[in-house]
């Protein structure tokens, strides 16, 4: 953490807004945080080290295996996810225990990828976060951040050469000269307890309240960015589905 705190120092500023209850400290915990780009796990390091934090992520299963990485992920205990196989649903079951094993909490990408959404606002999401959460019988602090976007292109989805290295970290570079500003916000935990984990569409329920909390947080960090952002991306795909997070 210390080392990803200085690599932030170098890369811009951060500001920190909110923090997590003091009551809800030491105790099973979900965090679940929009997804803007590739830098932003260690933005939310660097916030969470601020706020005395020590989040394991919920991570692919590739992650795991990469050299040297793997390891590391392993060590600081962060939950495997392998995306796209039969192992997929026993994330749940892992993170279900993990916040029994460990006082510290889990973090979620409740997006599941970095947003595709035109304007960078929150997609619809996927009902895991949700799931997790009602079956550990655990509360959920939203967590919104903006700016990290600026400090690392999207690039590719899987890193497949030095090329595609060097295409993530040249962007990098450019940015440590600009210095974008990185903000995070720790919103107020959602409130899910009428909710149960047995109840049909209690998960969907659970997953729009998150969403919506994410969103509300975040509207405040891009004020002055409500439509399109500033720093335009041209290596992001985008699809063609609107946030349905967003005020009417």
């Amino acid at each position: 953490m210390r080392v990803d705190r200085a690599v932030i120092a170098l890369t811009g500023r951060l500001v920190i807004t909110g923090d997590v209850p003091v009551e809800l400290r030491g105790q099973p915990l979900l965090m679940a945080a929009n997804h803007v780009g590739n830098l932003d796990p260690l933005v939310l390091i660097a916030a969470c080290g601020e706020r005395r934090i020590a989040p394991r992520f919920v991570a692919t299963g590739g992650l795991f295996d990469a050299p040297v990485l793997g390891a590391v992920m392993r060590a600081g205990r962060h939950v495997r996810a392998d995306r796209g196989k039969a192992t997929a649903a026993e994330a749940l079951d892992k993170v279900v225990a993990a916040l029994k094993e460990d006082v510290n909490p889990v973090l979620v990408y409740p997006e599941g990828r970095i947003t595709l959404e035109p304007n960078m606002w929150p997609e619809r999401g996927k009902t895991g976060v949700a799931r997790m959460a009602l079956a550990a019988g655990t509360k959920v602090v939203p967590v919104s951040q903006w700016g990290a976007h600026e400090a690392m292109c999207y690039g590719m989805v899987r890193v497949e050469s030095a090329r595609d290295l060097w295409i993530l970290l040249s962007s990098w570079l450019r940015a440590i000269a600009r210095r974008p500003t990185m903000r995070v916000h720790f919103g107020a935990p959602v409130d899910l307890s009428d909710l149960s984990a047995d109840r049909v569409g209690d998960a969907a329920r659970a997953r729009d309240r998150i969403m919506r909390a994410i969103t509300d947080g975040l509207a405040p960090l891009r004020i002055d960015e409500p439509e399109s952002p500033h720093h335009q991306d041209a290596t992001r795909p985008v699809n063609d589905k609107p946030s349905p997070w967003l005020s009417r």
